[in-house]
């Protein structure tokens, strides 16, 4: 899969950094190839105070990882924030939000979380530190890594 104009970790013409991060889902509950299927989705249902927070922080452009958790353990594909974050439908109480993303591509090899947690360099990653966290940020360097680690150039 190639990514054009995203290898750089800087927002195209801005000279700012763009933010990577890492999206949860059951498989069961929604799959990579539901999403891919779908196209884009609102990434609706977050009530973790920090993963909310993780979502209002994201940025049209921005990259994502799709994880399955639970089932699978895998990092399987790639997503990109369509929509900055607005009140999610979903939630009664009107506190969270959500954001569109729409699917970009899968991984060439999906990295498990046993791979993950295998890498020493990935010892600091929201994946393995708050492993129960919806929605977590991923640095430059570990963003390059995971995509070497799935076979990407």
């Amino acid at each position: 899969m190639t990514l054009p104009g995203k290898g750089s970790g800087k927002a195209s013409g801005k000279g700012s950094d763009m933010a990577h991060w890492l999206i949860k889902s059951e498989p069961s509950a929604y799959s990579w190839q539901q999403f891919v299927k779908d196209k884009r989705t609102s990434w609706t249902g977050v009530r973790n105070a920090q993963a909310a927070a993780n979502l209002k922080a994201m940025k049209p452009g921005d990259r994502c990882f799709f994880y399955h958790s639970n089932e699978g353990k895998e990092i399987v594909g790639i997503a990109e924030v369509a929509k900055a974050a607005y009140p999610d439908p979903t939630d009664e109480s009107a506190k969270f939000v959500t954001v569109d993303v729409a699917a970009v591509g899968p991984l060439k090899q999906p990295v498990t979380l046993a791979a993950i947690k295998a890498e020493p360099k990935l010892k600091e990653f929201g994946l393995v530190r708050q492993s129960r966290l919806s929605v977590v940020p991923v640095s430059v360097d570990q963003w390059k890594l995971i995509l070497k680690m799935s076979g990407e150039k």
